[in-house]
C-alpha cells in the first residue's frame, strides 16, 4: 500500500524526515524515496529499491547529502516516488498513496488533450503519481489542482506536495487512508502513522478530515480546503495494516485488536473446543490472540515465531510463489509448543488461504493434535478498489470466492454472492465449511462484521467495508471550471 511522511521546520529537517519515513516501512517493501528542499528552493531526491534491503540501509551512506528545512519521504508498494515535476507552479516534489482504477482512461484523455507521453513505473505500468501531478498542473492553483485530481480518480489518493519550502498535504476525498499532523518546537510533521511521532518528539496536533487540504510552513498549518462530510477509512488499518502503536480516528490499533479477540472469545463461550493454548499468526494476529486468550482463560503460547531481520510482509510481492516462500521462511515453528498440542489460532484475515494452508500442514507434521482457526474479520469476498491491499489479478484468488465457486459449480458473480453475506445463514455456513475443509482445520470461524466494528469502537458510517460486503459510498463528481 505504501506510507508517507513529511517535515517543515525552522532548522534542518533531514534527520526527522529519515526516521519518520522509516517508521512507515511496514506499509510497503518495493521502493523508498526522499526529497528535500533547500533554502533556495532546490530539491534533492533519492529513490532506492528496498525489495531485499531495509530502507535505512539504502540511505545511511548518503543521508548527509541532503540539507534543507522541508522534505517528504515515502515507502512505496511498487512505483518510484517521490517524483520531481517541472510545472507552471515551479518545480515540486510529490508522493501519493492510493489506487487509481481509471488510470488508463485518464492517460488516454490526456493524450487526446495534447500530452505527448508519460513515464513508466518499474513494473511497466503507468506511474500513478505522475498521473496525479499532471492533473494537478491542469488548474490555476495547487489547491484547485489537488481537488481536481482527487475528483477525477476512481479509487483513492492522499498526497504530499513539496514546493518552495512548504508542503501541501491532502487526505483522500473519503479518508480511505489517514493523514495526521504532528508538532514540536520549530517543526511540523505530516504522517500516515502516529507511530512515527513520539520518538521524534512530536505530539499529535490534528488529523485531517476526508478531502481536507492544508499548507504546512515552518510557522503554521493553514487549512486550504475544509473536509467533506463522508469518511470511509479502511477498516483493515485496525485489523492488519496499522502498526500496534498507531491510532486512527483517535482509536489505537493494539487496543482495538485486544477488544476484537475478546469479542471472538465471547462468541465461542458456549462452544469453545478443547484446547491447550491460544496462538497468534505473527505479527498482526498476535494482539487478536492475546485478547482471545485473556477472555477465554486459556494460556497464550507462541507456536510460531517470526524471523524479522530480513523477511518482509508476505502480501507485498505480486508473484504468488514468492509470497508463499516468504510466508514459509519467516515463520519458524516452536516444536515444544506444537507437539501433542490442541491449538486455537487467531489470524488477522484469510485472504487467499494458500499460506495458511501451508502453515497448518507444518503444524500437523510436527505432531499437532488439533488446529482450530479464528479469523479476526469476515470472509473477504471482494477485491479492494481503493488501496493496494492485494495485487491479485483475479477475485477467484480469494478463498471465500473459490469456496462459493465449488458450491455453485461456476464462477460467482456479485448477485450470486449476496446470500453468502448473511452471517450464519445456511449458505454462509456452507461457504465457511468449504474453506475449513480446504485448509484442513478442526474448526473455523470468522468474526461478524458488526462485532468487528463494535470492537474497534469507530462509528460504523465512517469505515469502508467494501472487501467484505461490496458496499460503499456513491462517487459524486464535483464541478470544476
Amino acid at each position: 500500500m505504501g506510507g508517507f511522511f513529511g517535515v517543515v521546520a525552522d532548522h534542518d529537517c533531514v534527520c526527522d524526515l529519515f526516521y519518520g519515513t522509516d517508521y512507515h516501512s511496514h506499509l510497503g517493501t518495493k521502493r523508498g524515496g526522499l526529497a528535500v528542499c533547500d533554502r533556495e528552493g532546490r530539491i534533492t531526491r533519492r529513490i532506492h529499491d528496498i525489495t531485499n534491503a531495509q530502507f535505512r540501509s539504502k540511505f545511511d551512506d548518503e543521508i548527509d547529502k541532503f540539507l534543507g528545512r522541508a522534505g517528504i519521504g515515502i515507502i512505496s508498494d511498487y512505483e518510484d516516488q517521490p517524483l520531481i515535476i517541472s510545472s507552471k507552479f515551479g518545480n515540486f516534489a510529490i508522493v501519493t498513496v492510493g489506487k487509481i482504477n481509471n488510470i488508463n482512461a485518464i492517460a488516454e484523455s490526456a493524450f487526446k488533450a495534447g500530452i505527448s507521453h508519460f513515464s513508466e513505473s518499474s513494473d511497466g505500468e503507468l506511474n500513478p503519481t505522475e498521473i496525479v501531478a499532471m492533473l494537478i498542473s491542469r488548474k490555476q492553483s495547487i489547491v484547485d489542482g489537488i481537488r481536481y485530481a482527487q475528483n477525477m480518480i476512481d479509487g483513492s489518493c492522499s498526497i504530499l506536495l513539496l514546493i518552495e519550502g512548504r508542503i501541501y498535504a491532502a487526505r483522500d476525498r473519503f479518508g480511505r487512508t489517514p493523514v495526521m499532523i504532528g508538532e514540536k518546537a520549530g517543526s511540523f510533521a505530516v504522517t500516515m502513522e502516529t507511530t512515527a511521532l513520539p520518538n521524534l518528539g512530536y505530539h499529535l496536533k490534528h488529523e485531517l478530515g476526508p478531502g481536507e487540504i492544508v499548507e504546512i510552513t515552518e510557522k503554521e498549518v493553514i487549512q486550504k480546503h475544509a473536509p467533506g462530510g463522508t469518511t470511509k477509512i479502511c477498516t483493515f488499518f485496525w485489523v492488519y495494516y496499522g502498526y500496534p502503536s498507531s491510532s486512527y480516528e483517535g482509536i489505537n490499533t493494539e487496543s482495538a485488536r485486544y477488544r476484537n479477540g475478546e469479542s471472538m472469545a465471547a462468541d465461542d463461550a458456549e462452544t469453545l473446543p478443547e484446547i491447550d493454548s491460544v496462538c497468534g499468526i505473527p505479527d498482526s494476529g498476535i494482539a487478536h490472540a492475546i485478547g482471545y486468550s485473556n477472555a477465554a482463560g486459556k494460556p497464550y503460547r507462541r507456536s510460531f515465531v517470526k524471523y524479522t531481520p530480513t523477511w518482509p510482509r508476505s502480501f507485498m510481492p505480486q508473484n504468488q510463489s514468492v509470497r508463499d516462500l516468504i510466508a514459509h521462511m519467516k515463520l519458524i515453528p516452536v516444536q515444544t509448543e506444537i507437539e501433542n498440542k490442541r491449538m486455537l489460532f487467531c489470524d488477522d484475515s484469510i485472504v487467499r488461504g494458500t499460506q495458511l494452508k501451508d502453515q497448518v500442514v507444518r503444524l500437523y507434521e510436527r505432531g499437532a493434535k488439533a488446529v482450530h482457526m479464528r479469523s479476526a474479520c469476515p470472509p473477504l469476498l471482494f477485491g479492494c478498489r481503493f488501496l493496494n491491499f492485494s495485487r491479485s489479478r483475479c477475485e477467484l484468488d480469494l478463498a471465500a470466492r473459490r469456496a462459493i465457486k465449488k458450491l455453485e459449480g461456476k464462477e460467482p458473480d456479485d448477485e450470486m454472492i449476496q446470500p453468502y453475506l448473511e452471517y450464519n445463514s445456511p449458505k454462509y455456513l456452507a461457504m465457511v465449511e468449504e474453506i475449513r475443509k480446504e485448509l484442513n482445520l478442526h474448526t473455523l470461524k470468522f468474526q461478524k462484521l458488526e462485532k468487528l466494528i463494535e470492537a474497534i469502537g469507530v462509528d460504523p458510517s465512517k469505515v469502508c467495508t467494501y472487501c467484505w460486503n461490496g458496499r460503499d459510498v456513491e462517487m459524486k463528481t464535483e464541478t470544476f471550471e
